[in-house]
């Protein structure tokens, strides 16, 4: 017999009841250390009190109009994030995939604009993941994410990461975009190369093509910059993020450049919830901290140092561990074992970590994670670690 919650998920055993920074709590007051972070999405810890603050404010004054009317909350978060990025405009949704659907349709409807409507097809990435609608499957290409919700949609090219010239080799006169995440979350932690970045974006401007980026995991200070494209100094002309821009509340966001969203006009587009007070009242909130320079610097030092104790972590393991790999606080721990039997005995040890492409563990703790909680999650690592060892 069915449960009543769609069997979608194959979901582990705890039930949380409590959340407090890094901290997961059961009903019976076991605590976990969470260093899933609701996969990249609590970028401020559980019950940032700051963030609960800005949502009980709201709450208690309005919490839904729809975007017939103008909702201050939105026009406050959008120029905060027009003036920290390259946008000059932003589209709000509830969801990634939603960020992802509005990137696509605008990069589609730019050149229908400009009366080249057989210019749809978009250069994507393998091992990519850019959210479960039908667009954005098509998007990724998986064949885990397409199989038996065929017809797939056209006008998606894949190729592989990192391969500059199989990207020049698939653009041809049907050509609109091209639409990369700078780090691969669900692919396994896998960061593009400043060089291949830069070199997308010249191949953007040599054949007039709109450079998407998906930074719906690996934005809003993730790796240690706003945004992940900012290391490399390439900008994009469209950008999806989500995830940790609501610090657990659903929120997202399509941002853009003037040029890019020339042709998204009234009635192009629509979200019933998008943007609601509720969720841009939080979504300020983020902003304001995530965006201060002091607080991004304390990312990078605090990744240095998790980084550091991880290497030590693999090399006390070499027969669990490969090695360490990511950016700021986006890291992949590479297993030599199936990486589902080291996140089990991270349960057993009362630490939570989130499985990825390419045999990874993903380390996606809160960006307000402490010292003595970075050492105490490498503690539970090298604990559980020791019980998958004893089982070899």
């Amino acid at each position: 017999m069915i449960s009543a919650v769609l069997p979608t998920y194959a979901r582990a055993p705890m039930s949380f009841v409590k959340g407090e920074g890094s901290w997961l709590i059961e009903e019976n007051g076991q605590r976990y250390l969470d260093l899933g972070g609701g996969i990249a999405v609590t970028s401020l810890g559980h019950a940032h009190p700051k963030l609960v603050q800005a949502l009980k404010d709201q709450a208690e004054n309005l919490w839904h109009t729809s975007n017939l009317y103008r909702i201050p909350n939105q026009e406050k978060l959008a120029e905060k994030l027009v003036a920290e990025t390259f946008a000059d405009t932003v589209f709000f949704t509830n969801s990634g995939a939603e960020a992802m659907e509005c990137s696509i349709k605008m990069a589609r409807k730019y050149f229908s604009h400009h009366d080249m409507p057989q210019r749809t097809k978009i250069i994507a990435f393998k091992d990519a993941f850019h959210g479960r609608t039908l667009g954005t499957i098509a998007a990724a290409g998986g064949e885990k994410l397409l199989k038996g919700f065929g017809p797939q949609l056209a006008g998606f090219i894949h190729v592989p990461f990192g391969d500059l010239a199989a990207v020049a080799a698939a653009i041809d006169d049907e050509t609109a975009a091209i639409l990369i995440e700078p780090v691969q979350g669900e692919g396994g932690i896998i960061s593009a190369d400043d060089t291949f970045l830069r070199g997308l974006r010249a191949l953007c401007d040599e054949h007039g093509l709109l450079l998407i980026m998906d930074e719906i995991q690996c934005g809003m200070g993730r790796t240690g910059r706003l945004f992940a494209h900012e290391w490399s100094g390439v900008t994009p002309d469209i950008m999806a993020v989500a995830k940790g821009i609501g610090g657990g509340f659903p929120l997202g966001a399509c941002l853009a450049t003037e040029r890019a969203a020339a042709g998204m006009v009234s009635g192009t587009h629509g979200s019933t919830y998008g943007g609601n007070p509720l969720a841009c009242a939080v979504g300020n909130a983020v902003v304001d901290i995530i965006a201060d320079k002091a607080f991004l610097a304390g990312v990078n030092r605090k990744a240095g140092l998790f980084r550091q104790k991880l290497e030590g972590l693999v090399a006390a393991h070499p027969d669990v561990f490969e090695g360490v790999r990511g950016l700021g606080l986006m890291i992949g721990l590479v297993c030599k074992i199936p990486n589902l039997d080291v996140v089990k005995a991270g349960y057993d040890e009362f630490v939570l970590t989130v499985p990825g492409g390419q045999n990874v563990i993903r380390l996606l703790p809160a960006l307000t994670i402490s010292d003595d909680e970075i050492a105490e999650a490498v503690h539970r690592l090298d604990a559980a670690a020791s019980k998958v060892e004893a089982t070899l």
